[in-house]
């Protein structure tokens, strides 16, 4: 298993290193960097038991040698950026001297900084001579080929998240989802679904398991992240398809949610998908009912049909359907806000294995006390008729009749949603919906983070319509009965709007909820509530799903770049001084190179070979690390310099047959012999990287980054050589603003 390499600023090899800052404090354990003009140092992921560490040593292994830095102006703003070195606390201190086996009683954890176990993936292909020359023989006909949610979210924005993809965590979500779901958590299926599906694309598209080990020698030209890229995003909108029974709804989830990248092609490949998914889905329905081949069947999750004839909705409606939308907001802000500093809580002190496993059986015992404890203390006991309710429980009732709060916290949670949205009028008494409400929204809220397998829509979704019954139950009384408000009708729009004010989606979930209850009258009034909590809610909290790829240290890029970026230039974002290899470059100066564990960088501009050292450099390309390990690995070299031996021909092949776990340098043996020969990088090396001149402002790097899922982004000055590089880890530093760097300040002064 090859271990993971995360981005880094390059350190000096190329250009001479400028002496640093006077009052630079060099002698602290620990050093958090928050400007690219300071050097960043990358570890490989930490083993079992250890902390992870987060950018420029925060974690184990992260002392180097001191940051360089060069002098720009001297606003106040960028001073703040210069103090980049800050003692964090004892107790990371602590942490590294423990052995791997013990853990800490708390973990020091703070959302601002970048965590160096994510790395970042190649979306732009590397357009070398073996990639031209295998286009060319290429027929390009038309072929249809080719969740956690925070977690796929962020694998499309182009982070390699550890193990996102992998059989064993689909094997694990589809065990997870199944205990929590029997434990009673007030969890939903939907999520972990979304997530298997993008782990069964990201497989196919690779034709092999690596942790099968086998090979079935198929779709080996998707070896590479572009294309599983895509796979994923259809994998994902697949999973929602088959959750709700909403192929449009799965295509416009993956665009608004999820893919970062998109394109018309991509558009009709993600609707295929979503079409086979609910064929699929519907197929294998059709036999497990009894009738086969009856491709009728709803998704898995399906609300009901409501009635558009007598539920409609009028024009004095809408300012009722916008306060709801204020209440969804607010109320998804206070379930984001407690669900962020109980993560928090968590991520501190809640790390161990055993605590966390003990923590999911407290939040299951809790949860069952409390239905028990609420049932035995409710009175509503409902007259059983016949078309009252589809599961009535008894409990505590007389014969006859049925406990509407044993029938609301017993059920699952999708049944219990359906119940109410089409329960006839009276079925529930006011203080059942509000103690349900109140208790479920706490219980949500614990169980969502947990160590399970757990998703927030359904428990989002019976919130919603518990309490958007109530309201309309309570418009009932005020408009003494009158036929237009119908509780049925307000749970609904209750659901879309807490749902909305707590993962912030709006087109994708309009969809999802129409065809869930396969009626488009309500799709106005859904849309309205959805846009007005997403509104309300985001001038409080950030979406939960932000918020958690926030606390998880992800380099994640926003679409806009940070609104206080448009006084900075690429000189005061990138990495520098940057490791440049030569065009024709000594085996032995790669090893060493790729061997340094304090720069465990992954790109590498290629410069011209020139033995006149007045003479400038110019950029000619770039590499990546895998392929320099690859070229190693098959021994692709040269004698000397002005052989005329011809080296081993490779082909596109061989670097997709190591893609994706490419070996540690350390596994490659390089004789004394082998190290004093030469490799010829030209046929290589990409030919035509992305390049921006020093002087182009923060928000163009940005958006050049962004739109086209760059790693690397080589900047240059006037004569074309190469004087820093940007990463990923540059711009999320930048995109923590002007809040994180006066909280820098703080800590230091």
């Amino acid at each position: 298993m090859s271990r993971s390499e995360p981005d880094a600023d390059p350190p000096a090899a190329a250009a001479p290193a400028e002496r640093p800052r006077p009052g630079r404090m060099a002698n602290v354990a620990k050093k958090v960097s928050w400007s690219g003009r300071d050097r960043d140092e990358e570890d490989e992921p930490p083993a079992a038991g250890e902390a992870t560490p987060l950018l420029n040593g925060a974690g184990p292994g992260a002392t180097g040698g001191p940051p360089h830095s060069r002098p720009f102006t001297h606003s106040p703003f960028l001073r703040l950026g210069q103090l980049s070195s800050v003692d964090l606390n004892d107790d990371v201190r602590e942490l590294e001297t423990e052995a791997p086996n013990q853990f800490p009683s708390e973990i020091p954890h703070n959302e601002k900084l970048l965590s160096l176990k994510y790395e970042s993936l190649d979306y732009d292909n590397c357009e070398n001579q073996l990639f031209l020359e295998e286009e060319r023989r290429i027929n390009h006909t038309p072929v249809a080929a080719g969740s956690g949610i925070p977690q796929i979210k962020c694998y499309l924005n182009g982070v390699k998240v550890p193990h996102v993809v992998r059989l064993k965590t689909l094997l694990i979500k589809v065990c997870g989802v199944i205990l929590s779901v029997v434990g009673g958590l007030a969890v939903g299926k939907e999520g972990p679904m979304i997530h298997s599906g993008a782990v069964i694309a990201a497989g196919i598209s690779q034709g092999r398991s690596t942790s099968l080990k086998r090979d079935f020698k198929i779709f080996e030209y998707f070896r590479r992240d572009t294309e599983k890229r895509d796979f994923v995003s259809a994998g994902a909108a697949a999973g929602v398809s088959a959750a709700f029974g909403a192929p449009v709804g799965g295509v416009l989830f993956s665009l608004e949610e999820g893919a970062s990248f998109w394109n018309q092609f991509l558009t009709w490949r993600i609707f295929f998908a979503s079409m086979i998914s609910t064929f699929t889905l519907n197929s294998i329905l059709s036999f497990y009912h009894g009738n086969p081949w009856d491709l009728s069947s709803p998704g898995l999750i399906n609300f009901g049909r409501f009635d558009s004839e007598k539920l409609g909705y009028t024009f004095q409606e809408i300012p009722i359907f916008i306060v709801m939308g204020v209440v969804g907001g607010v109320l998804g802000a206070i379930f984001n806000a407690l669900n962020y500093w109980l993560t928090m809580f968590r991520i501190r002190y809640i790390h161990r294995p055993c605590l966390q496993v003990i923590e999911a059986m407290l939040v299951a015992a809790v949860t069952a006390a409390v239905g028990f404890v609420m049932i035995y203390c409710s009175s509503d006991c409902q007259p059983l008729q016949a078309d009252s309710v589809t599961y009535p429980l008894q409990l505590f009732c007389a014969d006859g009749e049925y406990n509407s709060m044993a029938t609301t916290f017993f059920n699952t949670p999708e049944k219990s949603v359906v119940s109410l949205f089409h329960n006839p009028p009276g079925s529930y008494n006011p203080m059942t919906l509000g103690m349900f409400t109140l208790m479920y929204f706490f219980l949500a809220c614990w169980t969502y983070g947990l160590t399970v397998s757990a998703g927030v829509f359904i428990p989002s979704l019976l919130i919603g319509a518990a309490w958007g019954r109530l309201f309309g139950i309570s418009l009932v009384y005020l408009t003494s009965g009158a036929i237009w408000a119908d509780p049925g009708k307000y749970a609904l729009m209750g659901a879309a709007a807490q749902l909305g004010g707590i993962v912030r989606m709006t087109l994708s979930l309009t969809v999802i909820m129409m065809e869930a209850t396969g009626n488009v009258t309500y799709g106005f009034p859904i849309m309205l509530v959805l846009m007005t909590a997403k509104i309300v809610g985001d001038y409080f909290v950030e979406g939960l799903y932000d918020m958690h790829i926030q606390l998880q240290s992800v380099p994640f890029l926003h679409w806009e770049a940070p609104v206080t970026s448009h006084s900075l230039t690429a000189r005061e974002v990138m990495s520098a001084p940057v490791t440049c290899l030569r065009r024709i470059e000594k085996v032995g100066t790669v090893v060493d190179i790729l061997s340094d564990v304090s720069s465990n960088h992954n790109g590498f501009p290629v410069v011209e070979s020139s033995p006149d050292p007045t003479q400038v450099a110019g950029l000619r390309g770039l590499i990546l690390r895998s392929q320099l390990i690859v070229l190693l690995k098959h021994k692709v070299f040269v004698e000397r310099a002005n052989s005329n031996l011809v080296q081993r021909r490779l082909k596109l092949k061989d670097f997709r047959d190591a893609y994706p776990r490419f070996p540690p340098i350390q596994s490659i043996h390089v004789s004394q012999d082998e190290r004093e020969c030469m490799m010829d990088l030209s046929e290589f090396m990409n030919p035509s990287p992305y390049t921006v001149p020093q002087e182009a402002s923060l928000p163009r790097v940005f958006k050049l980054f962004r739109a086209l899922g760059l790693r690397h982004l080589v900047v240059v000055d006037n004569h074309n050589e190469v004087v820093g590089l940007v990463t990923r880890k540059d711009l999320a530093r930048y995109r923590l603003g002007k809040e994180g760097l006066e909280e820098l300040s703080l800590a230091q002064t």
